[in-house]
């Protein structure tokens, strides 16, 4: 029985991972640490409820590492899965400072302190579609990395500084960059809920750039079921993509998001000038991870966006006040 550290742990992705290996791995604990109080109950969907398995611990990775260290040392993670960053792209250019702080400082810290330790088995640091740029094919984990904002820019120095890290001195590391990844429970300034918020409640959001660029979208149980897999299969060391075998464009997503709600795009959406250094389309080639793990993806768009639906109409109350912009903090 292991015990899991997921770092990132009071965001959506962190949740659902969370909630994937409590019914799934058999653990002996499941530890989430965010730098923020823990959301409501439209956002955490009742982890860890009544289980004495899963503790959650405020602690900001950047400003607070020493008790981050001191909860580490005494909890002695087996795995640890690290989504920690900040991850708004277009707010990278106006902080970018603040974006390396997080998301490749904090890291080389943490990775720095770990090596010294022998409770630790594996490190996973959740990457990004973001680093490769715009491409016209699936991206593999050998192409080069081509970041066009800051915020890319952080997540390319973390990956390669990891793979130093185990190339030299065989840090117990992989890596694994998702496509755009949704579920309930994510915050409202994403497209997915928001579309959904907007739409239950007669709004209109603004489609940047009509909609026109095209990315790769993954429920976050698939993501969270890829991460067991490369946590009890993948050889250390290794990089890989996981999303879905096709792009889709903005403006589909929201079309089918709407029609889940039997409304039109004109019902919920409102052309918007495009967001600073969006990229055109981002697709992954999952091919590898297919062949080390097994893994391949479960959850198709429609029935994802139907369980987001329902999310929303569940949480309807709650949710139509709750702010659809997001929340810069570093």
């Amino acid at each position: 029985m292991k015990t899991y550290a997921i770092i990132g742990g009071n965001g959506v992705f962190g949740i659902h991972t969370a909630l994937y290996l409590l019914a799934n791995a058999d653990p002996k604990k499941v530890i989430c640490i965010g730098r923020n109080p823990e959301k409501p109950e439209p956002f955490t969907l009742n982890l860890g409820k009544g289980d004495d398995r899963y503790s959650y611990h405020q602690i900001h990775m950047v400003f607070e590492h020493d008790r981050m260290m001191e909860l580490l040392d005494a909890e002695k993670p087996d795995i640890i899965i690290n989504y920690a960053a900040i991850a708004e792209p277009a707010l990278s250019f106006k902080h970018s400072a603040r974006y390396y702080d997080s998301n490749v400082m904090a890291v080389a810290r943490l990775c720095e302190d770990l090596m010294a330790r022998d409770y630790l088995e594996r490190f996973i640091q959740i990457g990004t579609s973001e680093l490769y740029g715009s491409t016209e094919r699936a991206s593999r984990e050998d192409d080069p990395l081509k970041p066009t904002t800051p915020y890319a820019v952080s997540k390319a120095a973390a990956d390669m500084h990891l793979d130093s890290l185990f190339n030299v001195l065989k840090f117990p590391m992989n890596i694994v960059r998702p496509s755009n990844a949704y579920a309930p429970g994510q915050l409202l300034y994403r497209i997915i809920p928001k579309t959904v918020v907007f739409g239950l409640t007669g709004r209109k959001l603004p489609l940047q750039g009509g909609g026109k660029a095209r990315k790769s979208y993954i429920h976050a149980r698939d993501l969270a079921h890829a991460l067991h897999l490369v946590i009890e299969k993948a050889p250390l060391g290794t990089t890989y993509n996981v999303g879905p075998p096709e792009p889709t464009s903005i403006r589909d997503l929201v079309i089918k998001t709407a029609q889940a709600m039997d409304k039109t795009l004109e019902d919920v959406a409102e052309e918007a000038p495009d967001r600073l250094g969006q990229d055109s389309q981002y697709w992954l080639d999952s091919s590898a991870i297919a062949r080390d793990t097994g893994w391949k993806m479960e959850i198709g768009l429609d029935e994802g966006i139907a369980e987001m639906v329902e999310w929303g109409r569940t949480y309807l109350d709650f949710l139509k006040d709750y702010t659809a912009d997001y929340d810069w903090r570093a």
